[in-house]
């Protein structure tokens, strides 16, 4: 059948098609949204080649008037979009299979065939709602944080479209978007040493489960490792045999293979505590031989890097009376800077747990040991020097709180525990 200037649709059978070849695209089956084969009706396909015609139309406008290039769709310009991020050496190979995760269910809601330069704004804030009804691996759906990597990812595929000019210079519907979800932040949580002690001795009673043969055998040593580095999730669990030293008794924080750090500058080595270093060296030397080189926590399962101790730390809490959900990674961290705040100059904790000082004046509580009692009656003011100079001390009213030197059989444990 012929297709003249009046008319591109066409049939094949009883289903309508399109020839867009004299717009520089082709022969194309009239597919309506939420379809998945030609329209039989005649009035939806004349609108359907419409709305193709302008969407050719306005990329032929770009490439003459914005310099766009070569349209690409989202599936394709993906997969580009992986494989030079993985050639650029800037990021690891866990994080790559994460982006890769995220674009492809832009791709799910989206349509792997959707041109880059058709994605809208609402077309992100419908694949945003979509995101939020997700379930997650804990029974519930994705939050806020979880939603806003997969715009992030998205918004940084869309950056590099518009530098390879497969979009216009500025087009990206994910930063033109005006209310992105935000992760929840909270009051930090901490454990009292009491209570990370009793952790650490529940951890070290912890069993793998006859029918789990893949769990984590050496969660206590992850525990220790967590409470007495001040480390973050990923910082100790990419942790290699090297980064240890028993020798030095030192404990060193470096990117390698398997994780970056958080920022340039979080290289650190931080001492080796004697707990801490009697722990490591019974995983290290124990009866199983010496580990040699590599991940100093390697997977059971796959021999990489651990990502996920949410289970196992549910199930050990379970275990010393918390609800599953209640003992989280990062709480260890900020355990860690409450018990050496009350033993160090503020300075040299910020520097082993290498946060970032913040620009503005931070206020921290400060507890100082007097006799068998804490009281905590400062409130530190220190301002944003990199020796955390202290500019101000206000006076509290003293109030009694429970002092970390303590004794395990308080906490109904049989044997004595070396305090953190």
């Amino acid at each position: 059948m012929a297709r003249n200037g009046r008319s591109r649709i066409y049939r094949r059978g009883d289903r309508y098609w399109g020839d867009f070849r004299a717009l520089g695209g082709k022969r194309e089956p009239l597919i309506p949204a939420g379809e998945r084969a030609a329209t039989t009706d005649r009035v939806i396909a004349e609108a359907l080649v419409a709305d193709r015609i302008r969407e050719l139309q306005e990329i032929h406008r770009n490439k003459v008037l914005l310099g766009v290039e070569a349209p690409a769709t989202l599936q394709e310009y993906a997969s580009r979009h992986l494989v030079l991020k993985a050639k650029s050496g800037r990021v690891t190979r866990p994080h790559i299979a994460e982006l890769e995760t995220r674009l492809a269910r832009a791709c799910e809601f989206l349509g792997s065939d959707r041109d880059l330069g058709s994605i809208t704004v609402d077309d992100v804030q419908a694949f945003t709602g979509w995101l939020q009804e997700q379930p997650n691996r804990r029974g519930g759906t994705f939050g806020a944080g979880t939603v806003r990597h997969h715009l992030n990812a998205l918004s940084n595929l869309y950056r590099r479209a518009a530098s390879e000019r497969r979009v216009p210079s500025g087009y990206n519907p994910v930063s033109d978007m005006m209310d992105k979800p935000t992760a929840r932040t909270g009051e930090a949580k901490w454990l009292e040493v009491p209570d990370a002690a009793l952790l650490m001795e529940a951890s070290r009673r912890y069993a793998n489960p006859e029918d789990r043969p893949y769990s984590i055998p050496f969660m206590h040593t992850i525990v220790a490792a967590f409470l007495l580095t001040g480390g973050r999730t990923r910082e100790v669990l990419g942790l290699e045999v090297a980064d240890v030293s028993f020798d030095r008794r030192t404990v060193t924080f470096r990117p390698n293979q398997h994780r970056r750090l958080k920022t340039g500058s979080a290289h650190r080595t931080i001492p080796l505590w004697p707990q801490l270093e009697e722990i490591l060296q019974q995983h290290v030397f124990g009866a199983d031989g010496p580990l040699g080189e590599g991940l100093l926590f390697p997977s059971p399962r796959t021999g990489g890097t651990i990502t996920d101790v949410r289970k196992a730390l549910d199930q050990i809490a379970g275990s010393a009376g918390w609800k599953p959900g209640e003992i989280r990674s990062k709480m260890f961290r900020h355990t860690y800077c409450a018990a050496r705040l009350q033993t160090l100059r503020v300075g040299q904790v910020f520097h082993r747990m290498w946060h970032p000082v913040h620009p503005a004046p931070i206020f921290i509580f400060v507890q100082r040991p007097i006799g068998e009692l804490c009281l905590l009656d400062q409130l530190i003011v220190i301002d944003h020097a990199d020796d955390g100079v202290v500019d101000g001390v206000v006076a509290m009213n003293p109030f009694q709180v429970r002092l970390h030197y303590f004794n395990a059989t308080d906490l109904s444990l049989p044997n004595g525990r070396r305090q953190l």
